[in-house]
């Protein structure tokens, strides 16, 4: 029998890691696919998508540039992804693309049980309100955290974040409101870097007086991106995380949607933590 083909569509997508954690989960679900990667040009992620799915693909993760446009094309989308406007995973079904985005459960899951911090209650600075921010506050919000901030260069861009998302702050009786980069309240519990700072090599773009003794201080970013930020964290007495296991949990998911299968997580983290220190 012919493995079903799924694939990471991207620009870039030549460092993704997604190819070896779908290959780990398959290995234990006992799952038979094959799943690549497909560089699509930055003005052809459409065409891409259709040609992957003419030549037998049954589904994709979309990652950066795309996932706007991801969620434009899919023909029916999940409510979180509707919420976030974006969506990191296609699935080819017969009568369209249902899309999803996994980004915000990945990171909820990963806080939650790797890291072993409770979101419930505590106090959460979101830094950012780009596409990455957006595809992770509706979950972030659902966890129930007692307050959740979010802090951006622009402030119109967080304040319309934050507009969009009120509706499921107050479902959730959490208090959202948005801040400026350079005022955005001191000694949270939960701090989490969304932006692309880590990526360009900058500086981080808030004040460490948002830290205290043991908050956890998470960048999605994972590698030798994130080094400069858990360097930081750890100088303020703060407990960094990078966003290894964020990738891990939302390619759970994703297989999730494609599999009817959620694969383990935990023992390919520790195997994915490995592969990426000894790189």
């Amino acid at each position: 029998m012919t493995p079903d083909r799924y694939a990471v569509i991207g620009n870039p997508v030549e460092h993704s890691r997604s190819p070896w954690i779908h290959a780990r989960f398959a290995e234990l679900t006992g799952q038979r696919i094959d799943y690549g990667k497909v560089l699509a040009p930055l003005d052809g992620f459409a065409p891409a998508v259709q040609g992957f799915r003419a030549a037998g693909g049954h589904g994709c993760n979309v990652t950066v540039p795309f996932k706007f446009e991801a969620a434009q094309m899919a023909t029916a989308t999940s409510a979180r992804a509707r919420l976030a406007g974006a969506c990191n995973t296609l699935r080819f079904d017969p009568d369209g693309i249902w899309g999803d985005n996994t980004d915000g459960v990945g990171l909820v899951n990963d806080i939650g049980v790797h890291a072993g911090v409770a979101l419930r209650g505590a106090r959460v600075l979101l830094v950012g309100a780009g596409g990455a921010a957006a595809g992770v506050l509706g979950p972030l919000l659902e966890a129930a955290p007692a307050a959740v901030v979010v802090a951006n260069r622009t402030a119109d861009k967080a304040q319309a974040l934050v507009r969009t998302h009120q509706p499921v702050a107050h479902a959730a009786q959490v208090q959202l409101r948005a801040a400026p980069l350079a005022d955005p309240g001191t000694a949270y519990d939960i701090v989490v870097n969304a932006t692309a700072s880590s990526l360009a090599g900058d500086v981080v773009p808030v004040p460490a007086t948002v830290l205290r003794a043991g908050t956890l201080a998470y960048d999605m970013m994972y590698g030798a991106g994130a080094r400069g930020f858990l360097q930081w964290a750890a100088a303020h007495g703060a407990t960094g995380r990078d966003g290894l296991g964020m990738l891990v949990e939302q390619a759970a998911e994703s297989f999730l949607v494609w599999r009817g299968v959620r694969p383990p997580t935990a023992q390919v983290l520790r195997e994915l933590r490995a592969r990426v220190d000894a790189a």
